[in-house]
């Protein structure tokens, strides 16, 4: 159980306090209410660039990590396609300074042609290096607009192409964070050793006085059900063929998220899983293979990928994976495998709650979705999902005409 306050500030920044005085340390963690998908489609990769900047300085601050390590502290964000999240930790004595930073580049960000161009080439940089010059980087790149016809979700956080980052002008740049980067777009989680009135006045202080500006209302396109079967094939220099079968599923909110949830664990959770017992060890076909899902915001992923051993063709690696969602979705699975996979989500939950900025995270992610109490609510939900509705899900998902299946093929070497 997670204990936390909540009060908002006039110019609607939502702040939560979890107070541990088990710990001498605190952390500030922001999340915006932005990513990938609130992009212009003609102009992707911003969230992920914003990210970047934003370490850039602020107008008052020129270098953001200096007075950070002066105190002490540590900081560090993510981008994905839901959000943006920047987080701080610093011994509790010094949480001012992690309100004065947050603050100042909440309402002042320092937009030089500068700190954008030194921004911009370490972002090219990033593009080339984990997605267009690493085996198999390109995977999103290609799948996302298999699955996605509709949905900004077709483009991954690194944006659709190098070209968009190239072309991004100041004034493009500046737009983008008046829209997204206000108070009513942020939730704030400050925990720790800190008390609650403590943390009031700060964000008085601190938070107050930045402008509410413009609500952002999200319309996006949704995307309509998948009901034909997409295919890719794709030669490039990789070490190992490798295959990606994905499928639509529900989004964070769909009920049906914890039975997707615990059916990739018995899939693909741990050497006892079905896939790595059936197809790594007994049949040895693949040299790995695994299951997992996106969780995103809106309409996820469900995903099957698998290196098969070189003497296995893909065509024979792709069948074996369909054998085994096939017996998932005609028999029904045993009542104890199903209390194995949930035991250990559990486990997962409660290690979770030891980790003080995991718990700002998760907090932070829940109001997001509605409410910071539903992170006391979560395990209790896994816990529910009964054996019929594992089989019902699978049955729904793995279907020929809601998949999208990337083939990966080594380049031979002649």
């Amino acid at each position: 159980m997670v204990k936390f306050n909540r009060f908002t500030l006039d110019n609607g920044l939502r702040v939560i306090v979890h107070e541990d005085h088990t710990t001498p340390m605190a952390v500030l963690n922001i999340l915006y209410d932005v990513g990938a998908r609130d992009e212009n489609p003609e102009q992707t990769g911003f969230a992920h660039l914003f990210e970047h900047l934003m370490f850039g300085g602020s107008v008052n601050i020129p270098s953001y990590d200096e007075p950070l390590q002066r105190v002490g502290g540590e900081n560090n964000a993510f981008t994905s396609n839901d959000i943006t999240n920047y987080y701080i930790t610093l011994p509790s004595a010094n949480i001012e300074t992690a309100f004065w930073l947050e603050s100042d580049r909440m309402l002042s960000l320092a937009f030089s042609k500068k700190s954008l161009e030194v921004q911009r080439n370490v972002v090219i940089e990033e593009f080339k290096q984990r997605y267009l010059n690493q085996p198999y980087g390109d995977v999103w790149l290609k799948l996302r607009p298999m699955i996605y016809k509709k949905h900004p979700y077709q483009w991954a956080t690194i944006g659709k192409e190098i070209k968009h980052i190239e072309d991004a002008k100041i004034e493009d740049v500046k737009a983008f964070f008046k829209k997204h980067y206000n108070p009513q777009n942020a939730v704030m989680v400050v925990g720790g050793d800190v008390s609650l009135e403590q943390v009031k006045q700060l964000s008085a202080k601190w938070f107050g006085p930045i402008p509410a500006g413009e609500k952002y209302h999200r319309n996006l396109p949704q995307e309509p059900e998948q009901h034909d079967e997409r295919r890719l094939t794709v030669t490039a220099k990789v070490p190992l063929n490798d295959v990606y079968i994905a499928f639509q599923m529900g989004d964070r909110l769909d009920k049906s998220y914890y039975v997707a949830e615990l059916l990739s664990d018995i899939l693909s959770r741990g050497n006892s899983s079905r896939l790595y017992r059936s197809l790594v060890k007994e049949k040895q076909i693949f040299s790995e293979v695994h299951a997992y899902m996106t969780g995103s915001l809106d309409k996820g992923i469900f995903v099957f990928e698998g290196k098969p051993l070189e003497n296995i063709s893909t065509e024979a690696a792709e069948a074996a994976i369909w054998e085994e969602l096939e017996t998932i979705k005609t028999i029904e699975i045993p009542a104890d495998e199903l209390t194995k996979v949930k035991n250990k989500t559990e486990s997962t939950m409660i290690f979770s709650e030891m980790s003080l900025l995991d718990k700002a995270m998760n907090l932070a992610s829940f109001e997001l979705l509605g409410d910071a109490d539903l992170l006391n609510k979560e395990t209790a939900k896994y816990l529910e999902v009964t054996t019929e509705q594992i089989k019902e899900l699978a049955n729904k998902l793995f279907r020929k005409d809601n998949s999208s299946t990337l083939i990966y093929l080594a380049e031979k070497v002649a």
